[in-house]
């Protein structure tokens, strides 16, 4: 399969399944088979969803994505064997990150829910013009990159993760705050323009939020 296949919700889907770290492998970056170097969306996807990763509070070096001919098959082995060494290093998902299994599972299913809308976000203002490795890195290792991805994606990372608290039982802003360590005011500006949009009511009685 084409390493291009590699979608991000395939890659958020098996951390959010328990797997302790992801490793792509691609043919050589420029040898594609195909006219659309797939290879590209993987390195474009590994970029973006380390990004993710970092976000919601997981080390990034838990996904590698590594590009090798048909023939090198040392070159595989070598790799996953120090990819191995790395995520046992590192231990379980979370256990290192300090976060309890719970959480991490529910902010990598937040984070899912967010892959059809990052997919128009990437082909609209984070697609690379030009497919080639550099002009990649200096694209995705730039100073106003995180910056960028955080103003497109933190706010509704934070709403959806919200939502799927929410989803499991009514709570106050104050318990969703600590839960998921957001800033307690930030909590109430998501229940805010969350209660417009329709997506939440707050019962009275019990001071709680609920989805709607």
């Amino acid at each position: 399969m084409c390493s291009g296949r590699v979608d991000l919700d395939f890659i958020l889907r098996a951390f959010a399944n328990g797997q302790d770290g992801v490793f792509i492998g691609g043919c050589k970056l420029d040898e594609c088979n195909y006219v659309t170097h797939g290879n590209y969306d993987a390195l474009a996807n590994t970029y973006l969803c380390k990004r993710i990763l970092e976000i919601i509070g997981l080390n990034p070096k838990r996904l590698r994505t590594d590009f090798m001919s048909g023939a090198d098959g040392n070159l595989l082995a070598e790799y996953t064997d120090d990819f191995s060494r790395q995520v046992k290093e590192m231990g379980p998902l979370g256990t290192s990150e300090g976060m309890d299994a719970d959480v991490v599972t529910l902010k990598l299913e937040a984070a899912r829910k967010l892959v059809p809308y990052m997919r128009l976000v990437e082909r609209e203002r984070l697609r690379v013009p030009v497919k080639s490795e550099q002009a990649y890195t200096e694209f995705f290792e730039s100073s106003g990159i995180n910056t960028l991805f955080d103003d497109i994606f933190l706010d509704k990372l934070a709403i959806s993760q919200i939502m799927q608290l929410l989803n499991r039982k009514p709570l106050s802003t104050g318990d969703i705050a600590k839960k998921l360590d957001l800033n307690p005011s930030d909590v109430s500006r998501h229940m805010m323009t969350s209660s417009r949009h329709g997506m939440v009511r707050y019962d009275t009685a019990s001071n709680c939020y609920a989805r709607v």
